[in-house]
């Protein structure tokens, strides 16, 4: 299911990396999160288990080190030979079952458990579809699909990068869609967040940070300081590489109340994973001319459960105004014909170092439905932020 160490999402590497430079001492706990209550088949969790005990055997090995060094640029010397000594430890996962309940989480330094997140939710995923003997369309059907998504990806100019990991019905159909893509001539795919994919075909990985990197200076600095000092901590790691700044994990009006004019020259633009995707164009755009910078120097990465009829929509609301790209996931490796698992990981806790008090950690999106956290804690961030804007 998981075929090598880095059969995993590019941003889970670079946070990673900038985890292990500047908070080697934070410890932190992950949850599963099962959005739509999809009852799992009895003996899952077993299965499961064999399959987080696997993961211990992947290292990176000497051709992978090469390709990261070689692609990667903004990945240091001092991370890469850390990432070549790294092993999962499957004592940072526990999980057991209860009836259709999957109950799972992570916990022990950031810099260790980072990489989890991903692959577990991977294979979460395809053991899914495998246990429920489900049935996929034909290859030649999948293949059509891949095809026709490719071709009006590419009639329109719409640059996009696939995100599906995750959700994504197998290893195999993954494999092939990006196969498929690049077998369409004038294709317009930029690259994809899978490390090992993107080694494979010999193409882009694509990827920034996520919420939890947010999520974790909200604990560190508070709610009013998560977003700058998340931001500042981002560009200390990195000077400038990796500028895609995310935007919601306090919504978007809280972020952009302090992304000012030297974050927004600096980072190349910003992503959108909540809300409403033409309003926050109108937003962004407004946002960019407060400051005097032109808006088409700039980009939105749109993420949120694309398909491509809502890419194009979105490519038309951009187009001469500001650039656009599209990173789409379950919708390019899970539309086989079956319904995909509506499931998350995220951030539950963390503390600054081993001898500190834990704190919960809370995502409050511009998506009601995507917010995670306790509801208390949510609560009071609401507060805090409505008292600070």
């Amino acid at each position: 299911m998981i075929q090598s160490i880095l059969d995993n999402d590019l941003y889970k590497f670079t946070m990673q990396q900038a985890v292990h430079m500047l908070y080697p001492r934070v410890d932190v706990a992950y949850i599963f999160i099962n959005r739509s209550d999809t009852p799992f088949p009895d003996g899952f969790a077993e299965k499961l288990q064999c399959e987080v005990n696997r993961m211990a055997n992947f290292k990176l090995t000497s051709e992978e080190k090469a390709f990261l060094s070689d692609t990667c640029y903004f990945m240091t010397p001092v991370y890469l030979d850390f990432l070549e000594h790294y092993t999962f430890d499957p004592k940072e996962v526990c999980l057991h079952q209860d009836g259709g309940r999957l109950n799972l989480t992570i916990k022990g330094p950031w810099y260790r458990t980072i990489l989890w997140e991903v692959p577990l939710m991977a294979i979460i995923s395809e053991l899914y579809f495998v246990m429920t003997n489900a049935e996929p369309l034909s290859h030649a059907k999948q293949t059509a699909i891949n095809l026709n998504k490719a071709r009006v990806l590419s009639d329109n100019g719409i640059r996009f990068a696939d995100f599906g990991t995750r959700r994504r019905f197998s290893s195999l159909a993954h494999n092939t869609l990006i196969k498929d893509i690049l077998g369409v001539e004038g294709n317009t795919l930029i690259g994809t967040s899978n490390v090992f994919l993107a080694q494979h075909f010999n193409i882009k990985p694509i990827g920034t940070l996520a919420h939890e990197w947010f999520m974790f200076h909200a604990v560190l600095n508070g709610y009013r300081m998560a977003n700058p000092t998340g931001v500042d901590a981002w560009i200390a790691a990195f000077h400038g590489d990796l500028g895609v700044a995310l935007t919601d994990t306090f919504t978007t009006d809280v972020f952009l109340s302090t992304f000012d004019t030297m974050h927004a020259k600096l980072f190349d633009g910003v992503r959108h994973d909540s809300g409403d995707p033409f309003e926050y164009i109108e937003k962004v755009i407004s946002h960019y001319k407060k400051l005097h910078i032109n808006p088409i120097t700039k980009t939105i990465v749109f993420s949120d459960g694309l398909d491509i009829t809502k890419a194009v929509h979105i490519h038309e609301k951009c187009k001469g105004r500001i650039n656009d790209s599209y990173g789409i996931g379950t919708n390019l490796t899970n539309d086989v014909g079956v319904t995909p698992l509506n499931i998350v990981i995220k951030l539950a806790k963390c503390r600054t170092a081993p001898d500190k008090a834990w704190h919960k950690a809370i995502k409050l999106s511009d998506d009601i439905a995507k917010n995670t956290g306790d509801r208390e804690e949510l609560d009071h961030c609401i507060n805090v932020l409505q008292r600070g804007i």
